[in-house]
Parts: C-alpha cells; structure tokens; sequence
C-alpha cells in the first residue's frame, strides 16, 4: 500500500515537473527576455505554497497555476512578470502567505498583480448585490492601473472553463453563465479574438452540451465540401498573389458553434441554412513597414477582379481600427459556385493583433508601463466615469458596463472633421455626452449632415455631428430612453439624482419654515401626518413634491396638525394589553419560515426532477421564455422561495446566473407525455389557394394536435402565419414543423417565443 502511494506521489511529481518545463521551454521561444530564474523561484515558491492541496478533479492544485501562466505566455504573449504572478495568483488567497511576503520576495510589482488579482478572486460574483457591484468595480479599477492584472484574470477563468467538467450541473451554469456575460466580452474588448471564441464555445457546451455536440457533428460531416470549396475558391487567388510577388498564407475560418448557434437563434433559421460558415483569411507580409496599408488595398482590388465583390460589404478596419485594436480588410466575394464568401485581409502585425489584442502592441518595460496607449486608454476612462457614479443596483450597473463591452462600432464626424469612434445604434443624445457632459446636459438637438434632428436620431457610420445647446436646457428624465451608451445614461441618471435630492432638499427646508411659522415642531411625526394627508407614499416623495411645487403648503395643513389622535393610538394599547403581540410573534415566525429554502426532490448532483405532479403544484414556468419539456432549463429559487423554471438562454436566466449563482438548480424534465404546453409557431412561404387548409389539414387532422390561436396575412404574394398549440414536448414541436416544411411553396417554419415576436430577415 505505502509502495503504491510513493508510486503515485513519483508520478504526480513528474507530472508537475513536466508541466513547468513545458512552460518554461514555450517562454524561452518567445521574444522576451530570458528571466527564467525569478519564473522558477515563483514556481517553487507557489508548490511549497500549495503542497498537499488538490483541485475538485483530484490533480495537484499547483497545475492550475502553471496552466494559468501557460495561457498568459503562449495565447496572450505576456512576459515573465506575468509569468510569476500567474504562478502566485492563489497564494495569497488561499494560503497564509501576505501580499508583503510576495513584495519582499519577488518585488513591488509583482506584488501589486498578485494583490489584484486577489481583490477580484472566487469570481467576479458574490452572494449580494453590493458585493457583485463592488467586486466588478473592483476589477475596472485594478485594469486601470495595470491591465496584466485583467489579462492573468481572463488567463485564470479560461483554465477554469477548460476543466469545468468536473463541477456540479448548476455550478457549471452559474461558471459559463458569469463567463458569457463578463469574460467574453472583455476577452472581445481587449483584442483576445481567439480567447473569446474559445470561452463562448465552451459557455455553450457546458449549457446546451446536446445542442453543442449536434452543431459539431455537423460541421464534422461538411467538412469535406468545406475543404473542396476553400481549395476552389483560393486556387486562383493564390495564383494572382504569386504573380504579384507577395509573400503571404491563406487559412480558412470556419465559424464557432457558438457563433452559429447564436446566428440560428436570431434568426430562426437551420444550421443548413447558414452560408457564412466559412471565410478566408489572407495573412501577408509587407514589402516595407509603411507599405502595410497600401497592401492591403492592392490585394483587395487584385482579387476583386477575380471575384464580384459585395457592394455593400467592405469593410475597411485598415484605416480606422477598431476600439480593440483590430485591424484589417474584410471584403466578400461571389464564389463560381454561387456563394457569397468573406475574404479577410491582414498583415502578420494585425494578425498578432487580432489574435492576442493589446497584449501584442503593449509593451512593458521593466518596472512596468507602457510605451502606447491609444483606444484601450480611452475606454479604461470612460469606465473610470462611470466608476464616479456607479449605480446601487449591481445589475444596471453591471448592464451599463456591458453597453460598452459589446457595443459594434461606427464612425462619426465633428464639425471640424475629427474622428469619433462610437458604438452602433448610438444616438445624437449619446454623441453629445462622449464629447462633453455639460454639452450633453445642455443640448437642444442637434445637426446631422447639415440637416436638423431631435436628440433621439440613430447615428450612422460617416456622418457629420454637429450638437445644438442652450443654457437654459435641462436634463430630462425621459432621455434616459434613447441613450444607448454607458458614458451618456450613467451620466444623465447621476444629474437626476442629483436634482432629485437638490429638490427633496428644498421641499423640507419649506416644510420646516412652514412649520416653524406655524408654531408646530418640525419633527418627524409631524412630517409623516402631512404625509399621510397628502396620501404621499414616503417622506422622500413628499418633500419632493413640495420642492416641484406640486404640493403647496396652506392653513389646511396647519388644521391637520391640529386634530386630536387618530383611535388607532387606543387598538395599540388594547392590543398591548390584551396580548395582540401573538401575532407580532406568527409574523415573525413566518419571516422566519420564509427565509429557509423550499424542501427540494434533489438527487446526489443537485439537479431537481421535474415530474408531472411537482409541475402543477411547486414550480413556476417562467413567463419570459415559456419552457417546454426538452428544452434546456434551469431552476431559479426565488426570495419566496418559488422555483421559477427558465431557459438557459433566456436574458432573465443570463442575469441570474452572474448574479444569483448560489440559488441555481439543475433540472432534468420527467414529465413523459402526460401535460401540455403551449407553443407558437411561426411559418412564411409563397401564398397560394389553399395554403391555410393544407396546413391546418396537416396539424389538426394529420398530427391530432388542436390549434389554440391562428394569424394569417398575405402581402404581396409572401404569406406569414402564426398559430399557438398546444403539444407535450419538444419532440413534438419538431415533428410539426418537420411536416409543415414539406407543404410545397412553404419556406420557413420556425418555434417563437411569444405569438408576436418580430423576426428578423434571412440577410
């Protein structure tokens, strides 16, 4: 027995020590300098730490770290001062050793990352709302004094993704959940391209692992018409950058699952129905740095003589780079096969660049700094705005964030012809604030193309802004409505809420002179009887009518003060006396009962079974998303300790799981075929005599199922219909749509949330 544990103890060690050569050997291949002493100090260091420890799957815990270090050498390129605070991140938190004992050792600033990675560790996420706020604040604020800090954070969460498999269902829901919602977006928003696509695909495998593996296999299966197309379409392209004395490589890009399956449900359409599965990229090198840009273009038109291009689709990320530092040429093009197909251009710099984002162009020097700061500097101090006036709510603050995180770009013009970089969908409103928040307090309107137009107009990409002020402006509350940047609805919510309390303010300095005038004290039971006849619903309130002038004080106020004690006074004291406290005591005993959790049929692995029965008695279908039996669900335990069964993709479920992670259960459907749900279904085709009754044939008579709800409109020849029915699972709803697509001249049949959803075109 002891043979076999020395055994096991031998190969845990060469399993470790393996694993840090390979880090060290991929370190020494890159362009840094070469400090393999400190990187070895720190990793004795952090497996003397963790000696003994083991991760939830069993192995040391000392390969998480040495992986994490991996991530932010070889995938972000980062140095050895990451390199070692990768290999320390855990130390502090989670043994006895001090910030100060890794300042001593390894220096101030290594220190400082490992000190940040501490503050925003187990997650960005607590169990309260002012926690989760203020650990997100937490980690902006960290990136903003060095953006390693972020980049070993994405490195920590990737790791974790990737081994998430050993974790309880409704943990890998709150893991992928919190990563789609935060991680990705600041992966995308950081430049991390291929991090990003990574954590999304692997988000999607952990909540949706049937949909995930179908969306695989079928990739797996197109391969090889795939590969025939790619070789098709390149061949004489490659033949042409030959000719033109290029030096270049040319891969292909097949879209994630994620990407897809994001796409299919947008758009309401199969994954056969996807056509921009795959898009070429054309990596070169230049003839001469500053013939980069030149480059690019003189490709793009070589190939376009090849190959129609879109005429609408050129983008030119090449001249105007993204916020994120991307850079390069995407133009699509006509294939001879009748397929429109996306050609990407780029240098290998911007290929670096889109691959490993601001890692690649920041530049440390020793003692930390950096030597550009561009884009990424513009956007840590926009969110440092926002940081000035964050929002109590950890959820709007959150969202407000996450405006800027996802946001697509576009670009406009000032008046002068400076170039701003603004999110798309953004407003006149929002262009106003990014310039200048007393431009945006103040403006009027504002002049877009020369031509007048209100605050609320859309911006498109090239247009020419010019705002309209007057002094005399103020911010309205409504404005809230049409601003679509964080910048420009944190800034608007801080100014109402500081006039509201600027008018709450002047409201009770009137009651209390009106008071005082009136020979009454200004106390607070004097304030809540005038409230009370005001049928105000709180003192705040009051005060700010009073302050608004939509309340003003008279004798009949004064007359109120004046009457005696309600008899409510007297049923206080009768109840007093005659032991009504009973029911203080039943109410308290029920606050109490309300806080323990609802008793729960949950097995081994947490996950709650839902049968028949418990659905008709215990749990909430949540009305958001409508769930059916088949779909992927989770459950929700609500303060009422209600168990609200959601979609895992719904919106309301995306901010639970980053939010309320610890009251998220598994849940496995066991309802068999014994209820009905109701379900709606969307369908578009060719109008034509009959269509109706073939289709109602088909589902009422054909199928058996009853038809709850029936739309049906005809325009220009294009039908579009709509009917609720109600089915037991799934399965079910497939099969129907399954029959409805082989009526000749239907195009689309598709499953809709709600009867009116707008769905969007086929583009």
């Amino acid at each position: 027995m002891m043979d076999e544990k020395q055994t096991q103890e031998q190969a845990e060690e060469k399993l470790i020590d393996d694993a840090f050569q390979e880090l060290l050997d991929r370190y020494l291949e890159s362009r840094h300098r070469k400090k393999v002493e400190i990187i070895t100090k720190a990793f004795n260091f952090a497996r003397q730490a963790h000696k003994g420890v083991r991760r939830r799957s069993g192995e040391p815990y000392i390969l998480h770290p040495i992986a994490v270090a991996r991530i932010a050498c070889c995938e972000i390129g980062l140095g050895s001062t990451s390199i070692c605070s990768a290999l320390l991140h855990d130390v502090v938190e989670d043994t006895d050793y001090t910030v100060e004992d890794i300042e001593n050792l390894f220096g101030s600033k290594i220190a400082q990352i490992v000190d940040g990675l501490t503050k925003i560790s187990g997650g960005i996420f607590g169990d309260r709302a002012s926690a989760q706020a203020e650990n997100f604040k937490k980690l902006l604020l960290t990136m903003n004094n060095d953006i390693r800090v972020i980049l070993i954070k994405i490195s920590d969460r990737l790791h974790n993704m990737r081994t998430l498999g050993s974790m309880l269902p409704s943990k890998q829901y709150k893991i992928a959940g919190e990563t789609l919602y935060i991680y990705a977006p600041l992966a995308n928003r950081l430049g991390l391209n291929r991090i990003k696509t990574e954590l999304e695909d692997l988000s999607f495998k952990y909540e949706h692992p049937e949909t995930y593996n179908r969306i695989q296999e079928k990739l797996k299966a197109t391969q090889a018409e795939r590969n025939h197309l790619f070789a098709e379409f390149t061949a004489p392209i490659r033949e042409q950058l030959d000719k033109m004395g290029i030096s270049y490589h040319i891969t292909a890009r097949v879209k994630s699952p994620y990407s897809i399956w994001n796409k299919m449900q947008a758009k309401h359409i199969t994954f056969e129905e996807i056509y921009d599965i795959l898009a070429v990229r054309i990596i070169f090198t230049p003839h001469r740095e500053e013939e980069e840009l030149n480059d690019c273009f003189n490709i793009y038109v070589a190939i376009s003589r090849i190959y129609k291009p879109h005429p609408d689709r050129l983008r030119d990320w090449v001249s105007h780079p993204k916020a994120n530092g991307y850079q390069a040429l995407h133009v699509t093009l006509m294939s001879n096969l009748g397929r429109w197909i996306e050609v990407q251009i780029r240098s290998e710099r911007m290929n670096d660049v889109a691959e490993q984002g601001f890692a690649a162009h920041w530049k440390y020097k020793e003692g930390g700094g950096s030597e550009d700061e561009g884009e990424l500097s513009k956007w840590l101090r926009t969110i440092k705005e926002i940081l000035d006036d964050p929002q109590p709510d950890a959820i709007d603050f959150l969202d407000t964030i996450k405006l800027n995180l996802f946001a697509s770009e576009i670009f406009v013009f000032t008046p002068k012809g400076e170039i701003k970089t603004m999110p798309q969908n953004c407003t006149a409103l929002d262009f106003a604030f990014q310039i200048h928040t007393f431009l945006g307090s103040h403006c009027i309107g504002a002049k877009v193309n020369h031509k007048l137009v209100p605050l609320s107009h859309k911006l498109k990409s090239g247009d020419q802004v010019e705002i309209l002020t007057s002094k005399s402006q103020r911010v309205q509350p409504e404005w809230i409505n049409f601003a679509t940047t964080a910048k420009a609805k944190a800034k608007i919510q801080a100014i109402l809420k500081r006039e509201r309390r600027e008018l709450q303010q002047a409201g009770e300095d009137i009651l209390r002179e009106f008071l005082i005038a009136g020979d009454f004290e200004p106390n607070e039971q004097n304030f809540q009887k005038l409230c009370k006849y005001h049928e105000s619903p709180s003192l705040e309130e009051f005060f700010l009518e009073i302050g608004q002038k939509r309340i003003i004080l008279d004798n009949n106020d004064l007359n109120e003060l004046k009457e005696k004690p309600t008899p409510t006074n007297w049923k206080k004291y009768i109840a007093f006396a005659f032991g009504g406290n009973k029911n203080k005591q039943a109410e308290k005993k029920e606050e109490v009962t309300k806080e323990k959790p609802a008793a729960l049929e949950i097995d081994k692995k947490k996950v709650l079974k839902l049968t028949p029965d418990a659905i008709q008695k215990n749990y909430i279908i949540a009305d958001c998303c409508k769930p059916i039996p088949g779909d992927d669900v989770l459950g929700y335990i609500d303060s009422n300790n209600r168990i609200i069964i959601h979609k895992r993709q719904c919106p309301i479920a995306a901010q639970l799981k980053t939010s309320f992670g610890n009251r998220l259960l598994a849940v496995q459907w066991e309802i068999g075929k014994a209820l009905d749900f109701p379900v709606n279904v969307y369908l578009k085709g060719i109008d034509g005599i009959g269509i109706l009754k073939k289709v109602t044939e088909i589902i009422s008579c054909q199928l058996n199922v009853n038809i709850h709800k029936l739309h049906l409109e005809s325009n220009d020849g294009i039908f579009e219909g709509r009917f609720q029915i109600y089915v037991h699972d799934v399965d079910d709803v497939n099969s129907i749509c399954e029959e409805l697509k082989k009526i000749e001249n239907i195009k689309r049949v598709t499953r809709i949330e709600r009867f009116d959803d707008v769905i969007a075109t086929d583009d």
